[in-house]
């Protein structure tokens, strides 16, 4: 019998089980949590000791309980090296936090323009998440950057 495609159940494993729930925040040592909280600080200073736990297997879009990631707190924070590294190790320029924002909307908002080409040549989506980049320089009346939106 083939599995009903319309089926709500959990996915199961080859040994009929369903796989492990990741653990939540409340459940993990102290040590992680301290541990995820030095690496959102090394993103938001510019720190690139960042990448050398990412190189240790920390995920490149490891996020906050705010939705943010590594990158998008890099790029808030106008650090365009550190958002170059973080996007050559696989962080997606496109994710956005748990208020809707992408990573290259607020760099544009904070007036990053270093970190705003970074990602844009990198294919950060304009139109991702609200208000998005596009929006942004308009509202800031960013001719550069609208028109440079604009080329692609």
């Amino acid at each position: 019998m083939s599995p009903d495609p319309t089926s709500t159940t959990e996915p199961t494993s080859s040994t009929g089980t369903a796989p492990p729930a990741p653990p939540s925040a409340s459940t993990l040592p102290p040590e992680a949590l301290s541990l995820a909280s030095k690496l959102f600080d090394f993103a938001r200073a510019g720190d690139p000791t960042l990448l050398e736990y990412i190189g240790a297997g920390i995920p490149p879009n490891l996020t906050n309980a705010s939705g943010d990631t590594l990158l998008m707190l890099a790029a808030y924070h106008g650090h365009a090296d550190l958002v170059k590294s973080l996007l050559s190790k696989g962080a997606d320029p496109n994710a956005v936090n748990g208020k809707g924002q992408a990573p290259i909307a607020g760099a544009v908002f904070k007036k990053h323009d270093e970190v705003v080409k970074v990602l844009f040549e990198a294919g950060a989506d304009v139109s991702a998440g609200h208000p998005n980049a596009r929006d942004c320089a308009v509202m800031f009346r960013r001719e550069d950057l609208v028109e440079l939106f604009n080329s692609k």
